[in-house]
Parts: structure tokens; sequence; C-alpha cells
């Protein structure tokens, strides 16, 4: 239990120096519609795999960034639907997202069947 908290403190302090760090570096990007790149996302993932590494080793930290990038492709694929349904069908953002949810989730499901 001692273990598990000074993680999630280890992940909340690693998280929020790069995040801040990461939102620093978006204030100096132009156009600032780019800066959306520098978001919580990539410097969260970079903590998470930092202590994992740290913990678990390389292997297993192989592992956790391997499913990152799945579900970062499913979150693509995703996004590219409601992206899709959006446009052509002029439907509303809120059920454009959650109409489509079953694919994002179908998506990394079907990554995790091939995977395990």
């Amino acid at each position: 239990m001692h273990h598990e908290i000074g993680e999630l403190l280890a992940r909340f302090l690693i998280g929020g120096i790069i995040v801040s760090f990461f939102a620093m570096l978006a204030e100096m990007v132009r156009p600032k519609s780019f800066a959306g790149l520098f978001g919580a996302a990539p410097s969260i993932a970079l903590a998470t795999i930092g202590i994992t590494i740290a913990g678990h080793g390389k292997a297993y930290a192989a592992i956790e960034a391997r499913s990152m990038i799945f579900g970062a492709i499913a979150f693509l694929l995703y996004a590219a639907c409601v992206s899709r349904m959006l446009i052509r069908l002029k439907a509303r953002a809120l059920t454009a997202t959650i109409a489509l949810m079953p694919v994002w989730f179908a998506a990394s499901f079907a990554f995790w069947l091939v995977v395990r």
C-alpha cells in the first residue's frame, strides 16, 4: 500500500513537471493552434513510461508503450470517424462523440486481441 501511494505521488510530481515543461514549450510555438500537440497526454505518457522502467524494467515498459501506441491508433480511427460524421452528416458534436465511442472501444479491443 505504501509503495502504491509513493508511485502515485511520483507520477503526480513527475507528470506535473513534464506537463509544465510542455506548456511552456507550447507558449513559444507559433501558430497557437499547433500548441495543442504539446498538451498533457504526451507528457503524462512520458512520465508513466519513466516510472514503469524504474519500477518494472524495460521489457514491461515496452509492453506498456506498445499498448499506448495501439490506444492512440484506436483513438485516431475514432477521431476520424467523428470528424467525418460532423462534416458529412452535420451532426451535433455531443451526438457524434457519444454515438461513435463503440468504434474506439472496438478498435482498442481488436488490438488487444491481436497482441495478447
